[in-house]
C-alpha cells in the first residue's frame, strides 16, 4: 500500500478551499491509496526519474509522482485545469 503526501504548494492550495471541495478532493486522492495509477489518471511524463500522473477531480486537476520504490505518491500541484500545467 501506498502512503500519500503533499507538497507545500498542494497544502497552500487546500487552505484555500471550501469545505465541501477540500473534503471531495481529498477523497478522491485517498483512494489513491489502494490504487496509484486508477484508470483516469494520466501518464503526462517523467521528472527526476519518476513518473508523473495528472488525476480528475471535477474542475480541479491533481498532479502527482509516483515513486514506486519507497511507495509513496507526493501531490505537486492542484489547480483548476488551465492553471495546473503552469
Amino acid at each position: 500500500m501506498f502512503s500519500l503526501d503533499f507538497s507545500e504548494n498542494a497544502k497552500r492550495f487546500l487552505k484555500k478551499l471550501d469545505k465541501h471541495i477540500y473534503e471531495r478532493i481529498i477523497n478522491r486522492l485517498e483512494n489513491l491509496e489502494q490504487n496509484p495509477v486508477p484508470s483516469d489518471a494520466k501518464f503526462i511524463g517523467r521528472d527526476k526519474g519518476e513518473k508523473v500522473f495528472r488525476y480528475r477531480v471535477g474542475d480541479y486537476r491533481a498532479l502527482y509522482t509516483l515513486n514506486e520504490k519507497d511507495k509513496i505518491i507526493l501531490i505537486t500541484k492542484i489547480d483548476k485545469r488551465p492553471r495546473v500545467y503552469d
